[in-house]
């Protein structure tokens, strides 16, 4: 355990690209893979680095995230000074809500300055990835650096989409540029740029100077990738950039921004391979997660049905959680989160179904992500006719994915000549 180590996750962003998953809940507490919720991730990698000390600003829509927490991140020994611990919005600076990454640190100074030690580690909760933050940390300390930023290698033309890092031969950062249209590529890789993580390491007594320093300034938005970061290189202090260095144990380093629901199901869809590209079978680094008490996961019926039809019930290339029940129905290139069930002759193919999903007989559903404890009834089509499926309120996305929303009306799987 580095105990002279404090990490603080940001949290509370809105969202609001992944609604409507994100309606009722906050972006790093959207269930992912079956078992997990997106911060799990980034909560791993902290208990896995050796990082104990930890603190979780929230704001929007927390208390689901909150919940979460509570009950699967209590493990730890408050005696021995370890602890994953939420510090909600006390509007003890001002009235606002946080103006921006910066300024969600800086609003909470009093709690954190106290017990920060030597150095503070801030991550973002809402990427799909597995990192050891101890070699970004050594990294940090063998440069004498002020500030370390964690960088991964983007396409040149997905540079409008990032930070955008420009660093020398010894990875010391000469310049940072928020989205950029047209930026240089890193050292030996012309097809690549260097973009930021959103993962930073700070010496401790430096963080807190240029918060203060920055709460100040009327022309600043109060972030850290636009404002902070560009200012200390103006400065001339020592930051540099970590090269990303994948614990995913695959050819390819694996690091996801889930903001968009495409991003998303994309993800959930890297887990149903035979080789998966995310690997969380690794037990030397283990995704956490708040336990189930559901039974195991059941198949039953394997039988001819009515008018020579199988009745099998059967889950193929899928993943599926403890208490679900696939009663007769047929499963494909899913993903099933806890006590989902799939009633007779039904077929759902690369869907992604939150906890308490029941699918209806003779239901037909294909690229669909559906809500917690929606009840779909019987000869239910989703997911082909987007059309249709827009009629009834649903969501569909630019890459075809059709999203039932947690709470979903009956009436809004009513068949097309019911509508009016």
């Amino acid at each position: 355990m580095r105990s002279d180590i404090l990490t603080v996750i940001l949290a509370g962003g809105k969202g609001t690209r992944l609604e409507p998953l994100t309606r009722d809940r906050a972006k790093p507490a959207v269930p992912f893979g079956g078992a997990y919720r997106i911060i799990d991730f980034t909560l791993s990698n902290c208990i896995n680095s050796g990082l104990r000390r930890v603190r979780v600003i929230t704001q929007f829509k927390s208390h689901s995230l909150d919940r979460h927490i509570r009950r699967g991140w209590n493990f730890l020994s408050s005696e021995l000074g370890e602890g994953v611990e939420v510090l909600p919005p006390q509007q003890r600076i001002d009235e606002n809500w946080y103006k921006g990454t910066a300024d969600a640190v800086y609003q909470n100074i009093y709690s954190l300055e106290p017990e920060s030690g030597s150095r503070v580690v801030i991550l973002s909760g809402d990427h799909i990835y597995k990192m050891d933050y101890g070699e970004m940390l050594r990294a940090h300390e063998d440069n004498g650096a002020e500030l370390t930023v964690g960088a991964i290698p983007v396409p040149l033309r997905e540079s409008n989409q990032f930070g955008i890092i420009d660093v020398d031969d010894d990875y010391r950062i000469l310049d940072f540029r928020e989205k950029p249209a047209v930026c240089p590529h890193m050292p030996g890789d012309p097809a690549h740029a260097l973009g930021s993580m959103g993962i930073y390491v700070f010496e401790a007594d430096v963080l807190f100077d240029q918060l203060i320093d920055d709460a100040g300034r009327r022309d600043s938005g109060h972030d850290f990738g636009k404002d902070i970061i560009p200012s200390m290189i103006r400065s001339g202090r020592r930051v540099f950039a970590y090269r990303f260095r994948d614990r995913n144990l695959k050819t390819d380093a694996y690091w996801r921004d889930v903001g968009t629901v495409d991003a998303f199901f994309q993800a959930n869809m890297d887990l149903v391979t035979a080789e998966p590209v995310l690997n969380l079978y690794d037990r030397t680094w283990p995704i956490r997660t708040q336990q189930s008490d559901a039974p195991p996961p059941k198949f039953v019926h394997a039988a001819e049905g009515s008018l020579g039809v199988a009745r099998r019930g059967e889950a193929l290339d899928s993943v599926v959680a403890a208490g679900c029940i696939v009663s007769g129905g047929q499963v494909r290139r899913s993903v099933l989160h806890s006590e989902v069930r799939v009633n007779s002759y039904a077929v759902c193919e690369e869907c992604i179904l939150f906890d308490r999903v029941d699918v209806g007989r003779y239901c037909r559903l294909r690229r669909v992500i559906v809500d917690k404890y929606v009840k779909i009834p019987p000869y239910t089509v989703i997911g082909f006719d987007h059309e249709f499926d827009r009629r009834r309120g649903f969501t569909v996305t630019e890459g075809g994915v059709v999203v039932v929303p947690k709470g979903e009306r009956p009436e809004a799987f009513q068949a097309p000549n019911q509508l009016p």
